[in-house]
């Protein structure tokens, strides 16, 4: 396979993520931190290093709204919820080994 199509195949599959995870706001950016280790955040802030890397200017914000597809304060605000009990202890538990 030669770079272009590699390349084109590799965004294609980070559009459907980003696609599913849109459809899926139900999940909660703590819900994929304590699973995973990543969240749309973090997505956005590797948009953003990406975008860097090329020479183009991009603060969080801007990235944040490039991948949320709104501004994050909208998207907080119709779909994030409060972290439970349960959640906060899992991702204490999770992230000891990054500190």
């Amino acid at each position: 396979m030669d770079d272009q199509t590699r390349t084109a195949l590799e965004a294609a599959a980070f559009r459907r993520l980003q696609a599913h995870l849109a459809e899926r706001t139900d999940v909660q950016n703590i819900d994929l931190m304590n699973l995973a280790g990543f969240c749309r955040n973090c997505l956005s802030r590797w948009y953003q290093e990406a975008a860097q890397d090329h020479g183009i200017a991009m603060d969080k914000e801007e990235a944040r709204t490039a991948f949320y597809g709104m501004p994050y304060a909208d998207w907080k605000a119709r779909y994030q919820t409060e972290a439970t009990d349960a959640q906060k202890a899992a991702f204490e538990t999770s992230h000891k080994a990054h500190d």
